[in-house]
Protein backbone atom coordinates (compact mmCIF):
# COMPACT_ATOMS: atom_id res chain seq x y z
CA UNK A 1 0.00 0.00 0.00
CA UNK A 2 1.16 3.56 -1.02
CA UNK A 3 2.55 5.22 2.37
CA UNK A 4 -0.10 8.24 1.84
CA UNK A 5 -2.67 5.81 1.56
CA UNK A 6 -1.92 4.37 4.04
CA UNK A 7 -1.64 7.10 6.43
CA UNK A 8 -5.10 8.19 5.28
CA UNK A 9 -5.93 4.92 6.75
CA UNK A 10 -4.26 5.00 9.75
CA UNK A 11 -4.01 8.87 10.14
CA UNK A 12 -5.56 10.45 13.68
CA UNK A 13 -6.42 9.17 17.16
CA UNK A 14 -9.26 8.37 17.83
CA UNK A 15 -9.47 10.32 21.28
CA UNK A 16 -13.20 9.67 22.57
CA UNK A 17 -11.92 5.41 22.11
CA UNK A 18 -8.56 6.18 23.63
CA UNK A 19 -9.52 8.33 26.58
CA UNK A 20 -12.29 5.53 27.25
CA UNK A 21 -10.17 3.06 27.46
CA UNK A 22 -7.92 4.76 29.54
CA UNK A 23 -10.44 5.51 32.06
CA UNK A 24 -10.65 1.71 32.14
CA UNK A 25 -7.50 1.02 32.57
CA UNK A 26 -6.65 3.99 35.08
CA UNK A 27 -9.62 2.51 37.52
CA UNK A 28 -7.91 -0.94 37.61
CA UNK A 29 -4.14 1.04 38.49
CA UNK A 30 -5.24 0.09 42.71
CA UNK A 31 -5.12 -3.60 41.81
CA UNK A 32 -1.74 -3.42 39.41
CA UNK A 33 0.27 -1.82 41.86
CA UNK A 34 3.63 -3.20 42.37
CA UNK A 35 5.49 -3.85 45.59
CA UNK A 36 5.87 -7.57 46.65
CA UNK A 37 5.51 -9.00 49.28
CA UNK A 38 2.27 -6.38 50.03
CA UNK A 39 1.28 -5.44 46.39
CA UNK A 40 1.26 -8.41 43.77
CA UNK A 41 -0.28 -6.54 40.73
CA UNK A 42 -2.98 -8.36 38.71
CA UNK A 43 -2.21 -7.70 34.88
CA UNK A 44 -5.33 -9.60 33.56
CA UNK A 45 -7.46 -6.78 34.93
CA UNK A 46 -5.78 -4.63 32.27
CA UNK A 47 -5.47 -7.54 29.93
CA UNK A 48 -9.15 -7.86 30.16
CA UNK A 49 -10.08 -4.61 28.81
CA UNK A 50 -7.56 -4.52 25.93
CA UNK A 51 -9.31 -7.97 25.05
CA UNK A 52 -12.16 -6.61 24.84
CA UNK A 53 -11.53 -3.61 22.38
CA UNK A 54 -9.39 -6.13 20.22
CA UNK A 55 -10.90 -9.83 20.33
CA UNK A 56 -13.72 -8.24 17.77
CA UNK A 57 -10.93 -8.11 15.38
CA UNK A 58 -9.42 -10.99 16.07
CA UNK A 59 -8.78 -14.27 13.66
CA UNK A 60 -10.10 -16.90 16.98
CA UNK A 61 -13.48 -14.68 18.06
CA UNK A 62 -13.91 -11.93 15.41
CA UNK A 63 -13.54 -13.45 11.76
CA UNK A 64 -10.80 -10.41 12.08
CA UNK A 65 -6.88 -9.95 10.85
CA UNK A 66 -5.30 -9.50 14.20
CA UNK A 67 -4.18 -12.68 16.02
CA UNK A 68 -3.92 -12.00 19.53
CA UNK A 69 -1.74 -14.95 21.95
CA UNK A 70 -2.43 -14.20 25.85
CA UNK A 71 0.36 -15.72 27.98
CA UNK A 72 0.26 -16.23 31.52
CA UNK A 73 3.37 -17.53 33.69
CA UNK A 74 1.88 -16.73 37.44
CA UNK A 75 -2.32 -16.54 38.01
CA UNK A 76 -3.64 -12.96 36.87
CA UNK A 77 -0.42 -11.70 35.71
CA UNK A 78 -1.15 -11.84 31.75
CA UNK A 79 1.31 -10.98 29.10
CA UNK A 80 -0.80 -10.20 25.97
CA UNK A 81 1.01 -10.31 21.98
CA UNK A 82 -1.02 -9.11 19.28
CA UNK A 83 0.25 -9.51 15.55
CA UNK A 84 -1.17 -7.82 12.33
CA UNK A 85 0.20 -10.34 9.82
CA UNK A 86 2.15 -8.45 6.61
CA UNK A 87 2.33 -10.23 3.38
CA UNK A 88 6.45 -10.31 3.22
CA UNK A 89 7.70 -13.26 5.10
CA UNK A 90 10.82 -11.84 7.35
CA UNK A 91 9.86 -7.83 7.43
CA UNK A 92 8.40 -7.04 10.75
CA UNK A 93 8.28 -4.03 13.38
CA UNK A 94 7.38 -4.34 16.90
CA UNK A 95 5.84 -2.24 19.89
CA UNK A 96 6.97 -3.82 22.93
CA UNK A 97 7.35 -2.86 26.87
CA UNK A 98 4.04 -1.34 27.39
CA UNK A 99 3.39 -2.95 31.06
CA UNK A 100 0.20 -3.33 32.46
CA UNK A 101 1.68 -2.83 36.38
CA UNK A 102 2.12 0.68 38.05
CA UNK A 103 4.50 1.92 41.10
CA UNK A 104 2.08 2.47 44.07
CA UNK A 105 0.46 5.40 45.03
CA UNK A 106 -0.71 6.88 48.25
CA UNK A 107 -4.01 8.53 47.57
CA UNK A 108 -3.19 10.90 50.83
CA UNK A 109 -0.76 12.54 49.40
CA UNK A 110 -2.34 13.48 45.69
CA UNK A 111 -4.50 16.49 45.06
CA UNK A 112 -6.69 14.08 43.21
CA UNK A 113 -7.71 10.18 43.58
CA UNK A 114 -4.78 8.43 41.62
CA UNK A 115 -6.60 5.60 41.10
CA UNK A 116 -9.19 6.94 38.63
CA UNK A 117 -9.11 9.14 35.82
CA UNK A 118 -9.67 12.58 35.96
CA UNK A 119 -8.99 15.26 33.02
CA UNK A 120 -8.12 19.00 33.16
CA UNK A 121 -8.30 20.77 29.90
CA UNK A 122 -5.26 18.69 28.24
CA UNK A 123 -4.11 16.50 31.41
CA UNK A 124 -5.09 13.01 31.77
CA UNK A 125 -4.71 12.85 35.17
CA UNK A 126 -4.38 9.20 37.57
CA UNK A 127 -1.47 6.78 38.38
CA UNK A 128 -0.22 5.04 35.13
CA UNK A 129 -1.42 8.12 32.84
CA UNK A 130 2.36 8.63 31.90
CA UNK A 131 4.10 5.52 33.10
CA UNK A 132 2.58 2.83 31.33
CA UNK A 133 -1.28 2.53 31.31
CA UNK A 134 -1.25 5.30 28.65
CA UNK A 135 0.87 3.75 26.39
CA UNK A 136 -0.93 0.65 26.74
CA UNK A 137 -4.48 2.33 25.64
CA UNK A 138 -2.12 3.78 22.53
CA UNK A 139 -0.88 0.85 21.32
CA UNK A 140 -4.41 -0.91 21.85
CA UNK A 141 -5.89 2.20 19.47
CA UNK A 142 -3.21 1.65 17.06
CA UNK A 143 -3.79 -2.27 16.65
CA UNK A 144 -7.26 -1.49 16.61
CA UNK A 145 -7.10 0.76 13.41
CA UNK A 146 -4.83 -1.68 12.02
CA UNK A 147 -7.99 -4.51 12.66
CA UNK A 148 -10.80 -2.16 11.51
CA UNK A 149 -8.92 -0.75 8.54
CA UNK A 150 -6.93 -4.08 6.96
CA UNK A 151 -4.28 -2.26 5.66
CA UNK A 152 -2.12 -4.46 2.99
CA UNK A 153 1.15 -3.79 4.60
CA UNK A 154 4.47 -6.04 3.97
CA UNK A 155 5.68 -5.56 7.45
CA UNK A 156 4.06 -7.45 10.46
CA UNK A 157 3.37 -5.58 13.17
CA UNK A 158 3.47 -6.73 16.28
CA UNK A 159 2.29 -5.01 19.75
CA UNK A 160 3.80 -6.99 23.33
CA UNK A 161 2.11 -5.55 26.32
CA UNK A 162 3.76 -6.84 29.44
CA UNK A 163 3.79 -7.79 33.14
CA UNK A 164 6.12 -7.09 35.98
CA UNK A 165 7.87 -3.74 34.65
CA UNK A 166 8.33 -2.10 37.43
CA UNK A 167 9.34 -4.18 40.46
CA UNK A 168 11.75 -7.67 39.15
CA UNK A 169 12.14 -9.42 42.26
CA UNK A 170 9.63 -12.13 41.15
CA UNK A 171 11.30 -13.06 37.83
CA UNK A 172 9.64 -15.22 34.94
CA UNK A 173 6.74 -13.03 34.99
CA UNK A 174 7.15 -11.19 32.29
CA UNK A 175 8.81 -9.96 28.72
CA UNK A 176 12.13 -12.19 30.24
CA UNK A 177 9.82 -15.19 30.13
CA UNK A 178 8.03 -14.50 26.47
CA UNK A 179 11.76 -14.39 25.50
CA UNK A 180 12.83 -17.48 27.21
CA UNK A 181 10.26 -19.13 25.88
CA UNK A 182 10.97 -17.70 22.16
CA UNK A 183 7.20 -16.20 21.81
CA UNK A 184 9.29 -12.81 20.63
CA UNK A 185 12.37 -14.36 18.58
CA UNK A 186 10.88 -13.54 15.14
CA UNK A 187 11.02 -9.71 16.23
CA UNK A 188 14.63 -9.98 15.82
CA UNK A 189 14.23 -9.19 12.06
CA UNK A 190 13.37 -5.91 12.59
CA UNK A 191 13.09 -2.82 14.63
CA UNK A 192 11.75 -3.19 18.24
CA UNK A 193 10.38 -0.18 19.84
CA UNK A 194 10.08 0.05 23.94
CA UNK A 195 7.29 2.22 24.44
CA UNK A 196 8.09 3.06 28.23
CA UNK A 197 10.18 6.27 28.29
CA UNK A 198 9.22 9.95 27.98
CA UNK A 199 9.26 13.51 26.71
CA UNK A 200 8.28 12.38 22.82
CA UNK A 201 11.78 12.29 22.09
CA UNK A 202 13.81 8.88 21.15
CA UNK A 203 15.61 7.85 24.33
CA UNK A 204 19.04 6.41 22.92
CA UNK A 205 20.82 5.41 26.47
CA UNK A 206 19.78 4.27 29.89
CA UNK A 207 21.80 3.69 32.92
CA UNK A 208 22.90 0.41 34.85
CA UNK A 209 21.95 0.60 38.61
CA UNK A 210 24.14 -1.18 41.12
CA UNK A 211 22.25 -1.17 44.50
CA UNK A 212 24.79 -1.19 47.61
CA UNK A 213 24.96 -1.53 51.28
CA UNK A 214 27.75 -0.61 53.11
CA UNK A 215 27.65 -2.24 56.43
CA UNK A 216 29.85 -0.87 59.43
CA UNK A 217 30.64 -2.47 62.64
CA UNK A 218 32.22 -0.61 65.60
CA UNK A 219 31.67 -0.96 69.19
CA UNK A 220 28.62 0.23 71.46
CA UNK A 221 29.68 2.72 74.23
CA UNK A 222 28.29 5.71 76.53
CA UNK A 223 29.16 8.49 73.96
CA UNK A 224 30.47 10.51 77.25
CA UNK A 225 33.38 7.99 77.33
CA UNK A 226 34.01 8.00 73.77
CA UNK A 227 37.47 7.00 73.64
CA UNK A 228 36.03 3.37 74.80
CA UNK A 229 34.04 3.16 71.75
CA UNK A 230 34.29 2.83 67.85
CA UNK A 231 32.11 4.91 66.26
CA UNK A 232 30.75 3.14 63.11
CA UNK A 233 28.54 6.21 62.14
CA UNK A 234 32.10 8.09 62.03
CA UNK A 235 33.47 5.23 60.13
CA UNK A 236 30.95 4.94 57.81
CA UNK A 237 31.45 8.39 56.99
CA UNK A 238 35.17 8.59 56.08
CA UNK A 239 34.87 4.92 54.61
CA UNK A 240 32.91 6.24 51.98
CA UNK A 241 34.26 9.58 51.02
CA UNK A 242 37.15 7.04 50.01
CA UNK A 243 35.14 4.76 48.56
CA UNK A 244 33.40 7.50 46.39
CA UNK A 245 36.42 9.64 45.16
CA UNK A 246 37.93 6.36 44.61
CA UNK A 247 34.76 5.40 42.06
CA UNK A 248 35.24 8.48 40.63
CA UNK A 249 38.40 8.13 39.49
CA UNK A 250 37.94 4.87 38.26
CA UNK A 251 34.99 5.67 36.35
CA UNK A 252 34.90 8.62 34.99
CA UNK A 253 33.25 10.72 32.35
CA UNK A 254 33.18 8.66 29.32
CA UNK A 255 33.82 10.39 26.20
CA UNK A 256 30.95 8.34 24.58
CA UNK A 257 28.22 10.11 27.00
CA UNK A 258 28.71 13.03 24.95
CA UNK A 259 27.92 11.41 22.11
CA UNK A 260 24.75 10.21 23.54
CA UNK A 261 23.95 13.49 25.43
CA UNK A 262 24.10 11.62 28.86
CA UNK A 263 22.44 13.99 31.82
CA UNK A 264 24.94 12.81 34.02
CA UNK A 265 28.18 11.04 34.03
CA UNK A 266 28.36 7.51 36.31
CA UNK A 267 27.49 8.19 40.08
CA UNK A 268 28.14 6.55 43.48
CA UNK A 269 26.17 8.31 45.89
CA UNK A 270 24.63 7.58 49.35
CA UNK A 271 20.42 7.41 49.69
CA UNK A 272 19.75 5.59 53.34
CA UNK A 273 21.48 5.58 56.68
CA UNK A 274 20.25 3.14 59.26
CA UNK A 275 21.12 1.97 62.53
CA UNK A 276 19.74 0.04 65.07
CA UNK A 277 18.13 2.36 67.64
CA UNK A 278 19.01 3.89 71.09
CA UNK A 279 19.95 6.85 73.26
CA UNK A 280 21.42 9.79 72.01
CA UNK A 281 23.85 9.49 74.43
CA UNK A 282 24.72 6.11 73.38
CA UNK A 283 27.53 5.62 70.13
CA UNK A 284 25.78 2.63 68.36
CA UNK A 285 27.61 -1.01 67.63
CA UNK A 286 26.93 -0.75 63.99
CA UNK A 287 24.80 1.51 60.94
CA UNK A 288 24.29 0.73 57.24
CA UNK A 289 24.66 3.24 54.43
CA UNK A 290 22.63 2.56 51.59
CA UNK A 291 22.70 3.79 47.97
CA UNK A 292 22.97 3.27 44.51
CA UNK A 293 25.58 3.17 41.44
CA UNK A 294 24.15 4.84 38.19
CA UNK A 295 26.22 3.88 35.44
CA UNK A 296 26.71 5.03 31.98
CA UNK A 297 26.41 1.51 29.69
CA UNK A 298 30.00 2.20 28.44
CA UNK A 299 31.12 0.35 32.05
CA UNK A 300 30.94 -2.68 33.23
CA UNK A 301 28.68 -3.68 36.11
CA UNK A 302 30.61 -6.42 36.77
CA UNK A 303 33.83 -4.19 37.31
CA UNK A 304 32.79 -1.76 38.93
CA UNK A 305 31.22 -4.42 41.91
CA UNK A 306 34.86 -6.10 42.07
CA UNK A 307 36.41 -2.47 42.20
CA UNK A 308 34.03 -1.59 45.17
CA UNK A 309 34.86 -4.64 46.85
CA UNK A 310 38.51 -4.14 45.83
CA UNK A 311 38.11 -0.94 47.92
CA UNK A 312 36.46 -2.25 51.23
CA UNK A 313 39.01 -4.77 51.57
CA UNK A 314 42.04 -2.26 51.60
CA UNK A 315 40.08 -0.18 54.12
CA UNK A 316 39.62 -2.88 56.31
CA UNK A 317 43.30 -3.91 56.32
CA UNK A 318 44.37 -0.18 57.02
CA UNK A 319 41.27 0.39 58.93
CA UNK A 320 43.66 2.30 61.61
CA UNK A 321 45.06 4.83 59.15
CA UNK A 322 41.94 6.10 58.25
CA UNK A 323 41.12 10.06 58.45
CA UNK A 324 39.14 9.86 62.68
CA UNK A 325 37.38 12.85 64.20
CA UNK A 326 38.39 14.57 67.11
CA UNK A 327 40.96 13.75 69.70
CA UNK A 328 40.13 10.39 70.72
CA UNK A 329 38.01 9.10 68.06
CA UNK A 330 39.28 5.73 66.69
CA UNK A 331 38.69 2.45 64.39
CA UNK A 332 40.89 0.27 66.16
CA UNK A 333 40.71 -0.89 70.61
CA UNK A 334 44.35 -2.40 70.96
CA UNK A 335 43.87 -3.47 74.20
CA UNK A 336 40.45 -5.28 73.53
CA UNK A 337 42.24 -6.44 70.24
CA UNK A 338 38.81 -5.00 68.64
CA UNK A 339 38.93 -3.18 65.10
CA UNK A 340 36.37 -1.29 63.08
CA UNK A 341 35.09 -3.09 60.08
CA UNK A 342 33.25 -2.75 56.74
CA UNK A 343 31.37 -5.04 54.67
CA UNK A 344 29.97 -4.56 51.22
CA UNK A 345 26.86 -6.19 50.07
CA UNK A 346 24.94 -5.57 46.26
CA UNK A 347 21.38 -6.52 45.62
CA UNK A 348 20.42 -7.38 41.96
CA UNK A 349 22.05 -4.98 39.31
CA UNK A 350 21.49 -4.34 35.82
CA UNK A 351 22.91 -2.77 33.29
CA UNK A 352 22.25 0.49 30.94
CA UNK A 353 21.25 0.51 27.49
CA UNK A 354 23.32 2.64 24.45
CA UNK A 355 20.86 2.13 21.44
CA UNK A 356 22.26 1.65 17.72
CA UNK A 357 22.37 5.13 16.25
CA UNK A 358 23.29 3.20 12.91
CA UNK A 359 19.90 1.22 13.06
CA UNK A 360 17.19 1.60 10.30
CA UNK A 361 15.31 1.28 13.65
CA UNK A 362 16.24 4.50 14.89
CA UNK A 363 16.91 6.42 11.42
CA UNK A 364 12.67 6.17 11.17
CA UNK A 365 12.21 6.89 14.57
CA UNK A 366 14.09 10.15 14.30
CA UNK A 367 12.07 11.47 11.01
CA UNK A 368 8.98 9.88 12.86
CA UNK A 369 9.56 12.80 15.25
CA UNK A 370 10.85 15.45 13.75
CA UNK A 371 7.83 15.15 11.02
CA UNK A 372 5.50 14.66 14.43
CA UNK A 373 6.92 17.00 17.14
CA UNK A 374 8.81 19.52 14.62
CA UNK A 375 12.06 19.12 16.06
CA UNK A 376 14.38 15.95 17.26
CA UNK A 377 16.76 15.89 20.35
CA UNK A 378 17.98 12.35 21.40
CA UNK A 379 18.62 12.26 24.47
CA UNK A 380 20.22 9.46 27.42
CA UNK A 381 19.62 9.29 31.23
CA UNK A 382 21.22 7.31 34.16
CA UNK A 383 17.55 6.31 35.45
CA UNK A 384 17.22 2.30 34.62
CA UNK A 385 15.64 0.00 32.56
CA UNK A 386 16.77 -3.45 33.18
CA UNK A 387 14.41 -5.41 30.36
CA UNK A 388 15.83 -3.62 27.71
CA UNK A 389 19.22 -4.47 27.66
CA UNK A 390 18.90 -7.90 28.09
CA UNK A 391 16.57 -7.78 24.88
CA UNK A 392 19.51 -6.12 23.25
CA UNK A 393 21.74 -8.64 24.39
CA UNK A 394 19.94 -11.23 23.02
CA UNK A 395 19.87 -9.45 19.77
CA UNK A 396 17.13 -7.28 19.36
CA UNK A 397 17.71 -3.90 17.53
CA UNK A 398 15.54 -2.04 20.67
CA UNK A 399 14.64 2.01 20.03
CA UNK A 400 13.20 3.76 23.12
CA UNK A 401 10.45 6.17 23.18
CA UNK A 402 7.31 7.43 25.38
CA UNK A 403 4.84 10.35 25.07
CA UNK A 404 4.20 10.56 29.06
CA UNK A 405 5.87 13.35 31.00
CA UNK A 406 9.34 12.63 32.65
CA UNK A 407 8.22 15.38 35.42
CA UNK A 408 5.66 12.96 36.48
CA UNK A 409 7.62 9.63 36.09
CA UNK A 410 6.49 7.52 39.33
CA UNK A 411 5.57 11.13 40.85
CA UNK A 412 2.65 11.66 42.84
CA UNK A 413 0.17 13.94 40.81
CA UNK A 414 1.02 11.94 37.87
CA UNK A 415 -0.45 13.07 34.79
CA UNK A 416 0.12 12.99 30.87
CA UNK A 417 -1.67 14.92 28.02
CA UNK A 418 -3.85 14.21 25.28
CA UNK A 419 -2.07 16.18 22.69
CA UNK A 420 1.44 14.62 23.36
CA UNK A 421 -0.55 11.18 23.11
CA UNK A 422 -1.75 12.29 20.36
CA UNK A 423 1.54 13.06 18.71
CA UNK A 424 2.83 9.35 19.70
CA UNK A 425 0.15 7.76 17.46
CA UNK A 426 1.18 9.90 14.64
CA UNK A 427 5.05 8.63 15.12
CA UNK A 428 3.54 5.48 15.15
CA UNK A 429 2.01 5.63 12.13
CA UNK A 430 4.92 7.68 10.53
CA UNK A 431 7.00 4.55 12.02
CA UNK A 432 4.88 1.93 9.75
CA UNK A 433 4.75 4.29 6.79
CA UNK A 434 8.65 4.38 6.34
CA UNK A 435 9.44 0.64 7.13
CA UNK A 436 6.50 -0.16 4.55
CA UNK A 437 8.72 2.61 1.92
Amino acid sequence: MASSTLKQALDGLDKDSFVALLSKLIGESKHVQNNPPELIPEEDRIVGHVLAALLPLSTSTGGGPLVVNHVNYFPNRGNLIVEYPGTQPGKILSFVGMHMDVVTANPSDWDFDPFSLSIDGDKLRGRGTTDCLGHVALVTELMKRLGETKPKLKSTVVAVFIASEENSSIPGVGVDALVKDGLLHKLKQGPLFWIDTADKQPCIGTGGMIPWKLHVTGKLFHSGLPHKAINPLELSMEALKVIQLRFYKDFPPHPKEQVYEFATPSTMKPTQWSYPGGGINQIPAECTVSGDVRLTPFYDVSVVMKKIQEYVDELNANIEKQDSRGPVSKYVLPDENLRGRITVSFDEASAGVACDLDSRGFHVLCKATEDVVGHVKPYSITGTLPLIRDLQDEGFDVQTAGYGLMATYHAKNEYCLLSDMCQGYQVFVSIICQLED
